[in-house]
């Protein structure tokens, strides 16, 4: 198996990572592609070439060859490594983290498939998918193995719980038998569940066919509404039209006489300005004051004089 010694043959002395895409030099170092041709490209003396490991200098620069052998390795690796960050569960046994791929609930360890074909698998030992959480596996009280499903409580026992513990004279079940009738109801609440959301999806449907025609009927309602105030609109702004223009018409009415008026007003004055000149001793009807008769007596002579 793997060892922190073989780790370190794995890594380049560049980046200290383990090789990406691993390449030779003539002296037989080898180096990530990526870290020798940056290294190389940054290099202060350009007309030579120098290996980071041991200092050989090469006057052209050397041509870089895939170490397949390498680069295979480092990849299996890279996808142990991918394989550890998914399950976090390593073998016990191994001096490398390597992934487990099962643990054991009596001895509480993890282990790889190399430890597993050395593991003791007689029946006392229950081999589980890898998990940390073996402590959960066990009684709290009693430091051993749940074996049995309390109906009663609802709860995982050990042997111990249902002879001497709280548990005992409730309903024992097997935790296959527990586990097969917990997975038939939720099978059962599964097809119920199913049958609830065909039919809620009936509903939908139906309720979006409703909604689909009670669209269409407010699309044409809006429409005739729509319609209709267009067409009040319409005629409240001739009516509104029509008004103004009568009352404009009758103050046009006044206009139109008092214009005439004056227009006979100034042909009478031109007329009697005529006569006048015609007959320059009369004077105008209009402008001659009437003066009483001679012989008519004053009015203050009619008052009685005092005696």
């Amino acid at each position: 198996m793997a060892s922190a010694a073989v780790t370190a043959e794995l890594r380049c002395s560049i980046c200290m990572e383990i090789y990406r895409d691993p390449v030779t030099l003539p002296c037989g170092h080898n180096f990530c592609r990526g870290c020798i041709t940056q290294a190389w490209d940054h290099q202060t003396h350009l007309w030579e070439y120098k290996c980071p490991e041991c200092q050989k200098r090469y006057l052209n620069r050397p041509k870089l060859v895939r170490n397949t052998t390498l680069h295979n390795i480092c990849e299996a690796f890279h996808a142990t490594e991918t394989d550890q960050e998914q399950t976090g569960v390593f073998c016990h046994y191994c001096d490398f983290p390597v992934p487990a791929t099962k643990s054991c609930l009596q001895c509480e360890t993890s282990l790889c498939d190399h430890h597993l074909r050395k593991h003791d698998r007689s029946g006392e030992h229950t081999l589980l998918p890898p998990t940390t959480d073996l402590g959960k596996r066990k009684c709290s009280v009693h430091k051993e193995i749940l074996k049995y499903y309390c109906t009663k409580d609802a709860s995982c026992v050990c042997a111990s719980c249902s002879v001497i513990g709280g548990h005992v004279g409730h309903k024992m079940m097997s935790l296959d038998e527990a586990s097969e009738e917990k997975k038939k109801k939720l099978r059962n609440d599964l097809q119920t569940l199913m049958a609830e959301t065909e039919e809620a999806e009936k509903r939908v449907q139906s309720l979006e066919e409703h909604r689909r025609k009670a669209q269409e009927k407010a699309d044409g309602e809006a429409e005739i509404v729509t319609t209709l105030f267009r067409d009040l609109r319409r005629r409240l702004e001739e009516l509104e039209k029509k008004v103004l223009s009568d009352i404009m018409r009758r103050i046009q009415c006044y206009d139109d006489i008092i214009r005439q008026l004056e227009i006979k007003k100034e042909e009478l004055s031109r007329k009697m300005c005529h006569i006048e000149e015609l007959c320059p001793g009369a004077s105008s009807p209009l402008t001659q004051v009437p003066q009483p008769p001679a012989n008519m007596m004053s009015p203050l002579r009619l008052v009685p004089q005092p005696t």
